[in-house]
Formats: C-alpha cells, structure tokens, sequence
C-alpha cells in the first residue's frame, strides 16, 4: 500500500478525505495540530477519527499560532454567529488563520519526505467554504509545485509529490454523501469554532451553519444536533 499524509482537523471535511485515502488503497499517516485554536475539542475528534480508519500513525504537532493571533480562532476576537452566505462570502472572515495552511503543508510535507510518502491529502473545499485564500486550487497547485523544488527526495528523483484534493469540487451536501460512501461515521467529528465547555457546537458560527446547510440538501441528519 502507498503511504499518504493526510491533514486531519477532526472536522467533517478532513475526517472524510481521511476515509477517501483510506478507500483509494492509501496506508494513512494522520497528521493534526495543536496551533493554539480555541476550538480544541477538535483534536479529541481527530483522534477518534484516525483510530476509526485505522491510521496507521497519528502525529500531534505543537504550533502556537497564537503568538501571533490576528484571528478569531487563535485571539480573543469574537467568531462571526447568524450569517448567511452572503455575508460569508463578502470578504475573507476574521476566522481566517493567517498562513494556516501553508504551515500545516509544509509540515506534512517534511513527514512525506520522512517516510518516502508521494501523497497528501487535504480536505480543502473551494465551494462551500468560508472564503479561505488557502483552499483555493491555486494556493494548491502553486503549493505543490514548491514542494517538488524543495525536497531532498524530489530533487533525487525519490519521490513525486502530489496533494491530493479530493473535496476541492464538492458542495457540503456532496461532501456528507461522500462521508456516507466512505462509512464515515459522523458522530465522531467536530466542527464548531466556539463550542461550548462541554464541546457542544455553538450552531451559530460560519462552520455550523455550512454543516447544516450541508446535511439539510444531502438529506441527513446530523448525530451532533440534538432531536
């Protein structure tokens, strides 16, 4: 089995590219952060999901983000609640993580140069998502062309870096039919950017509200909303 680091959040769009990569014949090193965010109820759910498809390795690396803060996720700045999509797509939203996603790649590509791993996947959607410049499939491409140029085993000829995006098309209704199909369990995942202190979702929030509009079209119901 080909090895692929895969980026596993704890959310419903990393927890099912992690199960797309498990269904494509991948053996799966999960690889989460703790960057500091304040929903980090989020890395329980990331544990949970890589013990269900049976990662073969699951890393926690050590990030603090909030060194340098400037967003809402990692400051004491208050998360957006009670928008609509147009209001989400307006401009980039304050939930943005400056460079999260290059920072996470980067990391998961220092893995995959470890291990001899071609692959990573990614959960990054660029249709129903809160504006992000970092899921984009230009930031990924561009990304991935990088990588290619800055690895030891690239430039040796060992391995041929690919990031794999398999959600980058898909609206979250499709996203939660592709969890379906990959047997993801979604009781498991979290997605909420100000839970509670017990972990409840706020159901407020951007990232709440995408998941609701998402499991409304597929036609499923969220194990995480009570009734």
């Amino acid at each position: 089995m080909p090895k692929a680091i895969c980026l596993l959040s704890g959310g419903l769009d990393s927890a099912t590219c992690l199960g797309f990569a498990k269904r494509a014949g991948f053996e799966s090193y999960a690889l989460s952060f703790d960057y500091g965010q304040r929903h980090r109820i989020e890395l329980e759910s990331a544990a949970r999901v890589a013990a269900y498809f049976g990662a073969k390795d699951h890393r926690v690396l050590k990030i603090d983000l909030r060194a340098f803060g400037a967003s809402a996720l990692t400051a004491e700045i208050e998360v957006p609640k009670h928008r609509d999509a147009e209001a989400m797509a307006a401009a980039i939203p304050i939930t943005y993580v400056p460079a999260r996603n290059t920072i996470f790649l980067s990391v998961a590509m220092a893995w995959a140069e470890v291990l001899e791993a071609s692959d990573i996947f990614i959960g990054v959607n660029a249709i129903d998502y809160s504006g992000y410049p970092d899921c984009r499939p230009e930031f990924i491409e561009a990304f991935e062309k990088m990588a290619n140029l800055a690895t030891k085993a690239a430039v040796e000829g060992r391995t041929h870096l690919k990031i794999h995006t398999p959600l980058a098309q898909l609206n979250k209704a499709g996203i939660v039919k592709l969890g379906i199909e990959v047997g993801l369990d979604f009781a498991l995942t979290h997605s909420c950017y100000d839970p509670d202190v017990s972990g409840r979702p706020c159901g407020e929030c951007d990232s709440c509200v995408l998941r609701r509009k998402g499991f409304e079209e597929a036609g499923v119901s969220d194990p995480l909303v009570a009734g």
